[in-house]
């Protein structure tokens, strides 16, 4: 493949994460806290808490870290499991009347699902980059941190890379990191497929 559909190829896949990743969801979050759907609401707010795997990775790959396209291929298996994990939330969602906020919420839910799987697999050939600095510092591999690189200059401009790698990137892996072992170990042994804690 050229590097020059490569390089459209990924930047044609960070625009859909922000449509599919940032921009739909907060829409959908607003709409429902408006119209006070608690359910849709609580779905969504753990889909906040898993996908912010992937601002981390941002934070990372700006710093420069190759570990950055693991964090990259797990947000994206993570996410689909964390919209459709719950049986308690998928049940009432099924059995509450059909609105337009429903509707357009399971047709999202379904879409960024397949979004990420299908980004998960394309990423597969790419995991390479994450295992030396060498890989990483390939054109092919450097090319997926050129939007992270334009996102610093829009929104850190002046802030070195190493330091928002270090200052955000590192600190929040390590939270995420310790939240998901919490959920895993503890929490999901207690609650089960339940969300919403009684």
């Amino acid at each position: 493949m050229s590097q020059d559909l490569l390089r459209s190829l990924v930047w044609t896949d960070y625009r859909l994460a922000v449509i599919f990743t940032v921009i739909l969801p907060l829409i959908l979050l607003i709409w429902a806290f408006v119209r006070r759907a608690d359910t849709i609401q609580t779905l969504l707010m753990i889909y906040w808490r898993v996908s912010s795997l992937l601002a981390v990775t941002v934070y990372l790959m700006i710093g420069g870290f190759p570990f950055s396209f693991l964090t990259a291929f797990f947000a994206q298996i993570l996410i689909p499991i964390g919209l459709w994990f719950w049986a308690d939330l998928n049940e009432e969602i099924a059995d509450s009347t059909k609105t337009p906020l429903k509707i357009v919420f399971t047709s999202w839910r379904w879409a960024v699902s397949v979004y990420c799987v299908l980004g998960a697999i394309a990423t597969l050939p790419f995991l390479n980059c994450a295992l030396s600095e060498a890989a990483f510092s390939t054109a092919s591999c450097q090319v997926w941190t050129e939007a992270p690189l334009l996102f610093r200059e829009y929104f850190h401009a002046g802030l070195n890379p190493s330091f928002l790698g270090f200052t955000l990137g590192i600190p929040g892996l390590v939270i995420y990191v310790v939240y998901l072992a919490y959920f895993v170990f503890v929490r999901l042994g207690k609650q089960g497929r339940t969300a919403i804690q009684q």
